[in-house]
């Protein structure tokens, strides 16, 4: 007996021995799938804003989705965040902005950031506008010499006039009404949100700055993440050869409807407008009123009467509800005029589709007159 249980020990042994063998495959095989998770795990890029979040995605394109810190319908000018935002934004290894120009509420959060953060606004080689100026016949050169001078410029007479300058325009509203100022756009009233001479922040509307955008977040990504370094060169190849594409598109619709007048309530497009050589021909502005008087509407309503056949844009989520009024018994037309991207998947393509619908919107409506 003892010797037949000591012959069959072997035996048994050799049983196990393979059940061993079945449990360390999987768990080799499942360390190696996590070692190269590890090697190849993607960036987290975070943005402030849906435009830059649709740039990135293009640069980003199957490697990984970038994130955006601002929910839909919030302000870029002021947005209260949340402690979740803020873990966030101190979490994600590149973050962008455009400056403290648009989102001023950011620059506290980001003292306590220890990763790259990018403020847009001060990317060398983009073509930066300020509120007041006028809007050339074409502006696809972006010449470096122009802007230095009017950022220079516009600073230091800011700095020394800037007192003056908010009581200039304070009393130019008052009497914005007069028809003089319907005669030119040259003489047009500005946004109460936008000081003369300030830096127009709204500069991913213009597609040659996209391009800058893209080719600086390009680079960054390459550093960050070397292993697809190729992919983020690739994709940015093919971002600038369908905006180049895009470009030509809406540059030949958009040529047939300059001389046409059209009316905005924000004045946020002025580097599309310069883009595609359009002007606007007045800014709707209830003067930081929530309901303006009826000397105000009565006023801009004789703007419209004066321009005829016209539109006026207002920007989603909200139609303002002095438009009704403003525009009844007059051929006049209100349309959306989306600058953020608003319901725009971040895809490759979705900068490419804020900038399509931009100039679709503008050219219908044009057109129709």
């Amino acid at each position: 007996m003892w010797l037949r249980d000591v012959i069959m020990l072997p035996i048994q042994f050799n049983r196990v021995l393979p059940v061993f063998r079945l449990f360390s495959i999987p768990l080799l095989v499942t360390a190696s799938l996590f070692s190269s998770a590890q090697a190849h795990a993607e960036i987290e890029v975070l943005t402030s804003i849906k435009p830059l979040q649709l740039i990135a995605a293009a640069v980003q394109d199957g490697v990984g989705k970038p994130a955006v810190l601002l929910p839909p319908g919030a302000s870029p000018h002021h947005y209260a965040m949340r402690p979740s935002d803020v873990r966030q934004l101190r979490s994600a290894d590149l973050f962008y902005w455009i400056g403290p120009d648009m989102e001023g509420f950011l620059a506290p959060v980001l003292e306590g950031r220890k990763r790259p953060s990018v403020a847009i606004q001060s990317l060398p080689g983009l073509t930066l506008r300020h509120f007041g100026e006028a809007a050339s016949e074409h502006d696809h050169d972006h010449e470096a010499e122009h802007d230095a001078h009017d950022e220079h410029a516009h600073d230091a007479h800011d700095d020394e006039h800037a007192e003056h300058s908010e009581q200039a325009h304070d009393e130019h509203d008052d009497h914005a009404h007069e028809a003089t100022h319907a005669q030119t756009a040259d003489h047009d009233e500005h946004d109460h949100a936008h000081r003369p001479g300030s830096l127009d922040a709204h500069l991913w509307l213009l597609p040659a700055n996209a391009v800058t955008i893209a080719e600086g977040m390009a680079q960054d990504m390459a550093e960050a993440d070397p292993a697809n370094a190729e992919r983020y060169r690739a994709n940015l190849s093919a971002f600038k050869q369908r905006l180049d594409a895009l470009d030509k598109r809406l540059s030949q619709r958009l040529s047939e409807t300059r001389s046409k007048p059209f009316f905005v309530f924000h004045e946020a497009f002025d580097y599309f407008e310069a883009a595609y050589g359009l002007k606007h021909t007045g800014v709707f502005s209830a003067g930081g009123e929530a309901q303006p008087g009826a000397r105000h509407v009565a006023a801009m309503r004789e703007r419209l009467e004066q321009a005829g056949p016209s539109c006026v844009f207002y920007e989603p989520p909200v139609r303002p509800r002095l438009a009704d009024s403003l525009i009844r018994g007059l051929p006049v037309k209100v349309t959306e005029l989306d600058a953020l991207g608003y319901g725009i998947d971040a895809s490759a393509g979705g900068y490419e589709q804020l900038i399509e619908d931009l100039g679709s919107s503008l050219a219908e409506c044009l057109e129709s007159l």
